[in-house]
């Protein structure tokens, strides 16, 4: 009989597995007081931790970028349920390795009455009929699957399958948090870099923030890589400067903090760009602010309020526009989503230019807080109860579907505000066809006033 081999999970390969693991792998929190971030689900006294602290995990979807900490969750909750805990990707497995699962589920519980937790990493990868093959296990409580995507779960997981679920929403970590995460990397001597004496720039430790772009794991292994690639001095002492951290990224570092000043020289020169009608410029500010780590649904927000702002009825469409690449962005993630972005601001910096509904809307806000709020007009009151129509509410309101052109000369602003007009359209793309309506029936507004 040959002599056994040394296992992956015996005590002497676990401990080489731990110590030669990735440094994002080695610094995985063992509990929830360790895990960063997603305080929504996992703060004291939310419904996801006292589920988990309480071993009455539902079957659930945890859906989120990468880094947020999907898996990292499921290996908690692994360390912490009292149910027998199996885990596969599902690039890896098919309907043979389910079967297979389900029976030993099924045993499990017959013989020690322990149920079966099955965690699916990538369970968007699994088509239609793989998905199906859970249902009935879920359905009588067979397995609880924790299943773990970075697509959405109304798209990519079948309806049967979510409704049998409860899908939780992990968020990118915010810039703060990682921090938190590459500081306790950094100082940890048993797991981490500790070992390893480093003085870093502040300004190099935020570009590596930025660049993990609320990725834990592109954090961890960014500062691992820059630590353990830059030489000690004479004393031991690893100094990592810009040049360092450009050298393992192959590119220029653009660091700069997001709240500082370089960030709104940035979007200013996005903003101003695109209102110049520059798509050159505008894609080159865009390309800039993407390279250094902005948000880029921050940047998406931007582009959405210029939109409005700047563009207005002169292209309708521009709004949609902006708000459809945000949706592809948050869809596709990076970095394909990026390009999305850029046809927007293409699209932005080249439709015709107007600030007409901008300055209606600000002209409104002024006579608001300005201007006594006189109540609504009999005439355009609501009359849903007899009441309301005895104190003349709505009465001799005239239906404009009833008039030629389904239009009739009717007043709408209070008494203080009659014939006030806040909105003046361009000549500009398709704000010229509203100019001619909006003329036409102010037209016949004023000599209606006039006549009475």
């Amino acid at each position: 009989m040959p002599k056994k081999q040394s296992g992956l999970f015996d005590k002497k390969g676990k401990e080489f597995i731990e110590r030669e693991a990735p440094l994002a792998d080695r610094m995985r929190p063992r509990t929830l007081d360790e895990f960063v971030g997603q305080d929504h689900l996992l703060g004291q006294g939310k419904v996801l931790r006292q589920a988990i602290e309480s071993d009455h995990l539902p079957s659930m979807i945890l859906w989120g970028p990468p880094g947020s900490g999907k898996t990292t969750l499921a290996m908690v909750v692994a360390s912490m349920t009292g149910a027998h805990f199996v885990a596969f990707s599902a690039v890896l497995s098919g309907v043979k390795e389910i079967r297979e699962v389900i029976q030993e589920a099924n045993e499990e519980w017959k013989y020690r009455k322990r149920r079966t937790i099955l965690f699916v990493d990538e369970i968007h990868r699994f088509n239609k009929a793989q998905q199906d093959a859970f249902l009935p296990h879920v359905e009588k409580g067979t397995i609880v699957l924790i299943g773990a995507t970075t697509e959405n779960p109304s798209f990519e997981v079948i309806s049967p399958l979510l409704s049998r679920t409860k899908v939780f929403t992990l968020n990118a970590l915010a810039e703060k948090e990682i921090e938190g995460i590459l500081k306790r990397g950094l100082e940890d001597k048993e797991k981490g870099l500790g070992k390893y004496p480093t003085m870093i720039e502040l300004e190099v430790f935020q570009g590596i923030c930025l660049v993990a772009n609320g990725d834990a794991r592109v954090g961890l292994n960014t500062l691992e890589m820059v630590v353990l690639t830059t030489p000690p001095d004479s004393k031991g002492i690893r100094h990592i400067q810009k040049g360092d951290l450009e050298e393992v990224l192959q590119r220029k570092a653009f660091l700069y903090d997001k709240s500082g000043e370089e960030h709104y020289n940035l979007i200013s020169a996005l903003h101003k760009s695109l209102r110049g009608s520059d798509p050159d410029a505008a894609l080159y500010w865009l390309g800039r602010m993407l390279e250094a780590g902005e948000d880029p649904l921050y940047i998406a927000r931007r582009m959405i309020r210029f939109a409005s702002e700047d563009v207005g009825m002169a292209d309708p469409q521009a709004l949609q526009v902006a708000v459809s690449a945000m949706e592809a962005f948050h869809f596709v993630g990076l970095p394909e989503g990026n390009l999305a972005l850029a046809q927007a601001a293409v699209y932005l910096a080249t439709a015709p230019k107007s600030n007409a509904l901008y300055t209606a809307f600000q002209g409104v806000q002024k006579d608001v807080r300005e201007v006594e709020n006189l109540p609504v007009p009999l005439h355009i009151r609501n009359a849903p109860t007899s009441l309301m129509k005895d104190l003349g509410y709505g009465k001799d309101y005239k239906y404009p579907h009833d008039y030629p052109e389904h239009f009739i000369e009717e007043e709408y602003l209070p008494e203080n505000l009659k014939r006030r007009t806040y909105y003046h359209p361009s000549e500009q793309g398709f704000e010229r066809e509203i100019k001619r309506r909006v003329e036409y029936w102010r037209k016949r507004r004023h000599n209606k006033g006039k006549e009475g």
